[in-house]
């Protein structure tokens, strides 16, 4: 994989249920003393973009009730302070229980430096309902607007 090609798209390549999109900036608290992000960011800018996918499918109820089961993660190259990101996540599956995700964090050009890929990965996350702290199926309105297309 070349992190520097624009077109280089490991994780948000396959099949998808639904896309979202977060442009933000790395913030002076992103960054560490090097003046470059820390790994946590990536974090914020993701879970931006999951938030939006959320709103956009009238599932506000969702952070309270699906847990990150699993997450990883590949960290490419440095993001910098002022610069600005391009966080793309996708709603891989919805099983039973569970919705799998797929991500990338990119770096758009910045001073001196090419746009390029910061970080991509993966996580999962389980509904466990209020009150409750087992997993159960998502309820069937839940599963109908995750999988509703929304350029019809």
């Amino acid at each position: 994989m070349n992190a520097q090609q624009p077109d280089s798209r490991p994780a948000v390549d396959g099949p998808a249920v639904a896309t979202s999109v977060h442009r933000g900036r790395v913030e002076w608290m992103d960054t560490d003393a090097s003046g470059h992000y820390h790994n946590t960011s990536i974090n914020r800018f993701v879970e931006s973009a999951e938030a939006a996918l959320m709103r956009e499918r009238g599932l506000d109820g969702y952070f309270g009730i699906a847990p990150r089961v699993r997450y990883e993660v590949d960290f490419s190259t440095p993001l910098w302070f002022g610069q600005e990101v391009t966080a793309t996540l996708v709603l891989e599956r919805v099983g039973t229980s569970s919705l799998t995700f797929r991500f990338e964090v990119w770096g758009e050009k910045h001073e001196d430096r090419p746009r390029a890929l910061a970080a991509h990965g993966r996580y999962v996350t389980v509904h466990v309902p209020t009150g409750t702290r087992r997993s159960a199926p998502w309820p069937e309105e839940w599963r109908r607007r995750l999988c509703q297309d929304t350029d019809a």
